[in-house]
């Protein structure tokens, strides 16, 4: 779904462990590094949307995850002039996002990022909760930073004196 000013509708998951890490993923056969993100389907909503993508691209149930918060609106980004298909109608600009932070409630045995038949992600790691602020491609780095900072209370609670700290940065690699 496109809006009238060409955005696409689309939701993002900032997906938490015990440790206070994120979940970051590596997009399949790329060096770019994101979080899982996808569109939202006419008569979707954006919960039901953020599981069908979590599923694709994680191989989590929604009973693996506790949803912890969602943005309160809509968070946009416009794509580089280069990525724009100029042809496709209507024409996608960017994307227009209800981010939500989920808290993994299983082990990482859980995760199969080879559930879907077209999977995203070839391999992820846990890193630090700003670390995806600096990593991500360069055109939506803003939106994520607008996204980590709303949540950032939420995923650190009352003891935010981690909050913008960007060291260290721990890195726990895992495969897929």
């Amino acid at each position: 779904m496109i809006d009238s000013d060409g955005f696409r509708f689309n939701v993002g998951i900032i997906l938490g462990n015990a440790e206070g890490l994120v979940f970051w993923g590596k997009r399949i056969g790329q060096h770019a590094w994101q979080f899982p993100q996808g569109g939202i389907r006419t008569k979707e909503s954006p919960e039901e949307a953020m599981y069908r993508e979590l599923w694709e691209e994680t191989g989590l149930e929604s009973s693996h995850v506790s949803i912890v918060g969602r943005t309160r609106g809509w968070l946009r980004y416009r794509l580089p002039k280069h990525l724009i298909r100029r042809q496709s109608a209507p024409r996608c600009i960017g994307q227009k996002q209800i981010w939500f932070l989920l808290a993994l409630d299983c082990e990482e045995s859980c995760f199969d990022l080879a559930a879907s038949s077209k999977p995203e992600f070839d391999s992820w790691r846990w890193v630090n909760y700003w670390l995806p602020m600096e990593e991500v491609v360069s055109f939506k780095r803003k939106v994520y930073r607008r996204a980590l900072v709303e949540l950032a209370p939420l995923h650190f609670g009352a003891d935010m004196s981690e909050s913008f700290s960007l060291t260290p940065q721990r890195s726990t690699h895992r495969a897929s």
